[in-house]
């Protein structure tokens, strides 16, 4: 190529062409790129790049368009109306139409390998009304589905795609986002480009996106530290002092919705009686949790909503600290030691967090065997039942229904413990049925007061989020949520 059709082709292009990568190193490789499959956080953070979703969520928490540019529910509640845009195609070409949609839908609500048929058990039919409308009728009053097509079960994927390679698409992720796959080599990177033919494409700025999976919080940092990296899509508690000490890096911040828990097996696990589950709520102290693993600057909370919510409910408090009175429980469930394993992922913060848990425990009579794995490894134990407790985040939901019964019903997609509460479920579906704040606050505290008492989960505190950027990474927007939105973002190196 002569030197002039090089500097004309550099004239094209938005920014300097060593500046069109953006390097993001994420804290594990992703389990599957399949929306149906999808478990794990990591995958809502490169889904966020190759698959639009029909609805978005904005840093105010509040629902925006995406591939939908309109909705409408019906008076009775029994159905949704969507308007598609006129502009959406599929990375191969195929165009995003109504039919598109309710193929996926249905495929979400249906198939026998999706984990999303939970989340859209109330939908009874998806009908295409022209190719840029569509309804989505429900048995009952849905008030959580707009967050639903929020996430990945509003996420959608080429149909010709689905045709050609059925369960094997997390192979081959087709979407519409606004980069597709180019190249993935398991445990290393996930290479895309950016897709010229997207409805946001003059938004995206640059060329290629490289997710590099980093487990370890420390390597991380050295390697944002020295270029290696553009972006940490979550800096550590730990490293953060020494982050912002550095001038040459940026940290970005926003309260978060997610949080982490311990989920405990109610069905064959080792702490299947109350009495010891109580005896080991009342060992631990979330505030030291938070003091010692995490600088003190998450939040100690025993509950899936963040204080100062709606549905946080302050007077509904974890008990006080007392070794005593856990090893006194012990005993009268006939115990004087009792032991367990906690599975936790092989993350450094989490880790760090089931060591002080096992120390505290230790006081109040537990022994506690700590098994660290990568995270997709734990997902899919958890999810076969074949654990006593492990230690897990939930990225977190706009609507509360998207926080509770994901764990706690019966039908839960992540009820891996198999807890199972008439009462619960019961408060959880009137809460559902309703847009109504204060019913549905009082249906959620009618729950809580349940599950308080069963403790089949131990909600142990709610994150901020912590970013660390480069210098020339322009345009990141914090969002509560903790996924990256690439509209915007540039590189001016």
């Amino acid at each position: 190529m002569t030197r002039a059709a090089l500097l004309f082709l550099a004239l094209l292009l938005p920014g300097p062409l060593a500046a069109q990568t953006l390097r993001v190193a994420i804290a594990s490789d992703p389990n599957v790129l399949d929306p149906a499959l999808s478990g794990a956080f990591v995958e809502r953070v490169v889904f966020s790049a190759l698959c639009d979703k029909l609805v978005d969520v904005g840093p105010d928490l509040a629902f925006r368009p995406e591939l939908a540019t309109a909705w409408e529910w019906a008076a009775d509640g029994l159905s949704l109306h969507l308007t598609l845009r006129a502009d959406g195609r599929f990375h191969d070409g195929t165009v995003l139409d109504a039919e598109a949609v309710r193929v996926n839908l249905e495929r979400y609500r249906t198939a026998r390998e999706s984990r999303r048929r939970a989340e859209l058990r109330p939908v009874s039919a998806i009908e295409v009304v022209d190719p840029r409308r569509l309804i989505i009728r429900l048995s009952e009053p849905f008030a959580p589905l707009l967050s639903v097509l929020s996430d990945r079960a509003g996420m959608i994927m080429s149909p010709t795609a689905l045709a050609r390679l059925g369960e094997r698409i997390g192979q081959e992720p087709v979407c519409s986002g606004p980069f597709r796959l180019t190249r993935r080599v398991a445990q290393d990177r996930i290479e895309l480009e950016r897709f010229p033919e997207h409805w946001n494409a003059a938004n995206i700025h640059v060329a290629r996106l490289v997710f590099l999976p980093m487990p370890d919080s420390t390597v991380r940092l050295l390697n944002l530290r020295a270029g290696q990296v553009d972006v940490i899509e979550r800096l550590a508690p730990s490293d953060l002092a020494d982050a912002r000490r550095d001038r040459r890096l940026r940290v970005a911040e926003a309260t978060s919705i997610a949080y982490q828990t311990m989920s405990i097996n109610m069905a064959t696990g080792a702490l299947r009686d109350g009495r010891v589950r109580e005896a080991l709520e009342r060992s631990i102290d979330r505030n030291i949790i938070n003091q010692v693993a995490l600088e003190g600057l998450f939040i100690a909370n025993n509950q899936p909503e963040a204080p100062g919510t709606a549905y946080h409910f302050a007077d509904l408090t974890a008990p006080r600290r007392d070794p005593a009175a856990s090893r006194a429980l012990l005993r009268a469930a006939g115990h004087e030691r009792f032991a367990f394993t906690l599975k936790v992922t092989n993350l450094p913060v989490e880790a760090q967090v089931a060591q002080i848990i096992q120390a505290m425990a230790a006081e109040g009579g537990f022994d506690i065997r700590i098994e660290q794995m990568e995270s997709s490894a734990m997902v899919a134990a958890t999810q076969r039942g074949e654990y006593d407790a492990a230690i897990a985040i939930w990225s977190g939901r706009a609507d509360p229904d998207g926080n509770v019964s994901i764990w706690l019903a019966s039908d839960g997609f992540l009820n891996w413990g198999r807890y199972s509460s008439p009462a619960v479920d019961g408060a959880l579906e009137q809460a559902r049925r309703s847009i109504d704040l204060a019913t549905r606050q009082a249906a959620y505290r009618r729950a809580a007061d349940a599950w308080m008492a069963d403790r089949p989960h131990l909600f142990l505190y709610h994150h901020r989020w912590f970013w660390g950027l480069r210098p020339g990474v322009e345009g990141f927007v914090p969002s509560a949520d903790g996924i990256i939105r690439f509209s915007g973002l540039r590189l001016s190196r």
